[in-house]
């Protein structure tokens, strides 16, 4: 977790949300880091999970990920809950829950719908703190910005 949160602050010295995701495999080798690249890239796609899950797959070639944990600092959106699943990730663990849009708790959990071919197993609250601050922080460096 704590690469996720350097890649995190990486993307907020570039001006994205500080969320970073980190993939490991069965053995706890690193397989891909990523921080969010939403406004580098002008792609509404480009989050943390996504880039990450995408590198992954790439470094072990195959889209299938069984047997890898994804890292990430805050609680997976729809979109990236989604791709765990499809991507077959064994675990998701995360620091911050995500009131407003997580899906893997907050307002839905996507990793453990019964109507999926696939579950994700899942934990949170790694470093949430830590997590929770670099997003306060940003957030507030941009309002005084304003």
């Amino acid at each position: 977790m704590r690469q996720a949160l350097a890649q995190a602050a990486e993307a907020a010295a570039g001006g994205d949300v500080p969320i970073g995701a980190v993939v490991v495999d069965a053995t706890g080798r690193l397989v891909a880091a990523a921080g969010n690249r939403r406004e580098r890239d002008q792609d509404p796609t480009a989050h943390a999970e996504m880039l990450a899950l995408r590198q992954a797959a790439r470094q072990l070639g195959s889209w299938r990920l069984a047997g890898c944990t994804l890292y990430v600092t805050i609680e997976p959106c729809p979109m990236c809950a989604a791709a765990c699943v499809l991507s077959r990730v064994s675990q998701v663990v995360f620091g911050a829950f995500d009131p407003k849009l997580g899906f893997v708790g907050s307002l839905a959990n996507l990793l453990e719908d019964p109507r999926l071919n696939h579950r994700v197993a899942w934990r949170a609250g790694l470093l949430a703190e830590e997590a929770s601050a670099l997003l306060t922080q940003f957030f507030a460096n941009q309002r005084g910005r304003r």
